[in-house]
């Protein structure tokens, strides 16, 4: 199953006849918790925003989120105190706490009040929990130490606590702010796909129902759908694994919202009273876009890992996500080089997008609306004027290098054409001197795309997914996500 138990049992929110040549003050391209969050605040101060996205409301990496709204956050305080002054990671929790802030009032009775835990176990996490401590109390959150019992497992578990956070459900909250924005006045298209962006002589937005124009275009797609400013060099592109879990019998799920120390994001959650079911969510197995030999295999030991130390019963839903990481750890916001204002955009949350988005909206709305610099809250202005260090240099080169390693592995481990036809489910790339195609078997129906670059098979869901940009297609060669706007070639 690759289906967000977010999705299930929703009823889709009614949009607008999309009409072709209309022109807005702004248009958004994203119905996720960006760019709603951003037509509710233009649209109630009285700006005409239109919302433009291919699928349905919450159906991207907001409907793929665990609904963690926290300000704890696993170890991002620690490893942005590690290369930058206190006074940006002070700025960054602030902006995480307005953002988290409006979302409460907006979500109300949707939402549960939870403890937020990140945790380890064994000596070994002692030293990344210190860091974590020390970040988040020097930034102001009152942290205390904690020793749970309820995780399970036979390792003694240290914790850090945060009180007073965020459990809500994604989509309902995205329902919530689409109606809401509609409510205010603003124009909602869904099943819209936007073809290209333009910022001159006019913000210009293509679509394959026609065109539609914007005194500003907001991107709020995860990554922007544009090469203009090369964010899709100065990001990472991450995709991690979720699953749902029923609880066993009458066993208690873990109270609060756990993260744990390490590389892979691991967390523990149980969604919001409002869900009205006894589940568990887990989430991890992070890892850059189309580096997995197996994303069958990757969800599998996340699924492991999960009927061992916890006390899950049946699996009733499984799905994967993805999410961007700056180098320099700070997501990018605001307007995109050499167009004049005119287009704008948000990205590299790494995964903590419940509380950055609403942050990064209040940003953009300010920018568009024109409020002066001096009157933004200094967290805005701080985290505005973005410092770049030797380390963000490291990993902006460290990441430049994995991707020519996947590229020359990828290559190297493709089949001189011609190929043999794929099994059912399988896809195989295929090369002809410099010229790689990427060859797939589904549903009795084999395909061939040219692929730029060579893409790796995605065994889960059924994707080429790029370990270049992170742009992921379907068989057929049509774009799923990712920095990419247009889709494949047949080869």
């Amino acid at each position: 199953m690759t289906s967000s138990l977010w999705h299930r049992d929703q009823t889709p929110v009614d949009g607008t006849p999309f009409e072709p040549d209309a022109r807005h003050d702004v248009v958004i391209v994203g119905a996720g918790i960006t760019g709603l969050s951003t037509a509710v605040m233009l649209a109630e101060a009285g700006v005409d925003v239109a919302i433009v996205d291919a699928g349905h409301v919450g159906q991207g990496a907001t409907g793929a989120s665990v609904g963690m709204a926290s300000l704890l956050q696993g170890t991002t305080l620690a490893a942005l105190r590690a290369h930058h002054p206190a006074g940006l990671v002070t700025a960054y929790v602030d902006a995480n706490r307005a953002g988290q802030d409006w979302l409460a009032e907006r979500a109300g009775a949707a939402a549960d009040r939870r403890t937020a835990f990140t945790f380890g176990r064994g000596l070994s996490t002692d030293s990344a929990l210190d860091a974590v401590r020390d970040a988040a109390r020097e930034a102001g959150l009152p942290l205390r130490e904690d020793a749970p019992g309820d995780l399970g497992g036979r390792t003694p578990v240290r914790a850090l606590a945060l009180d007073d956070q965020l459990a809500l459900d994604p989509v309902a909250l995205s329902r919530s702010l689409a109606q809401a924005a509609l409510a205010a006045g603003a124009t909602l298209h869904t099943g819209v796909r936007v073809t290209d962006v333009h910022a001159l002589p006019s913000g210009r937005v293509g679509t394959d129902h026609g065109t539609v124009f914007g005194d500003t275009v907001v991107l709020a797609t995860g990554t922007p759908i544009t090469r203009r400013g090369l964010y899709d060099l100065k990001t990472r592109a991450l995709r991690s694994w979720a699953i749902a879990f029923e609880t066993e019998g009458d066993a208690e799920t873990p109270g609060g919202m756990w993260s744990e120390v390490g590389t892979d994001g691991r967390s523990v959650v149980a969604p919001p009273s409002s869900f009205g079911r006894g589940v568990l969510l887990v989430t991890g197995a992070r890892h850059p876009v189309g580096s997995a030999p197996s994303e069958v295999a990757l969800a599998e030991g996340l699924a492991t890992w999960a009927r061992r130390t916890l006390p899950v019963g049946a699996e009733i839903a499984r799905w994967s996500g993805q999410d961007y990481q700056s180098h320099n750890l700070v997501p990018f916001i605001g307007g995109m080089p050499r167009s004049l204002g005119r287009l704008r955009f948000a990205t590299g949350y790494a995964g903590w997008g419940l509380t950055n988005a609403p942050a990064a909206a209040m940003r953009l709305t300010d920018e568009i609306r024109g409020v002066s610099r001096r009157d933004r809250p200094r967290w805005m202005r701080t985290i505005g004027t973005r410092m770049t260090v030797p380390a963000d240099l490291g990993r902006g080169i460290g990441e430049a290098a994995r991707r020519v390693g996947a590229v020359a592995e990828a290559f190297a481990s493709a089949a001189p054409a011609p190929v043999r036809r794929p099994a059912e489910g399988a896809g195989l790339v295929s090369r002809q001197g410099l010229r790689t195609a990427a060859v797939s078997t589904i549903e009795g129906q084999t395909r061939a795309v040219v692929a730029p670059a060579p893409l790796t098979w995605n065994d889960a869901e059924r994707s080429w997914d790029s370990p270049v940009d992170g742009s992921r297609y379907a068989p057929d060669g049509t774009r799923l996500e990712g920095a990419a706007s247009a889709d494949l070639g047949v080869g």
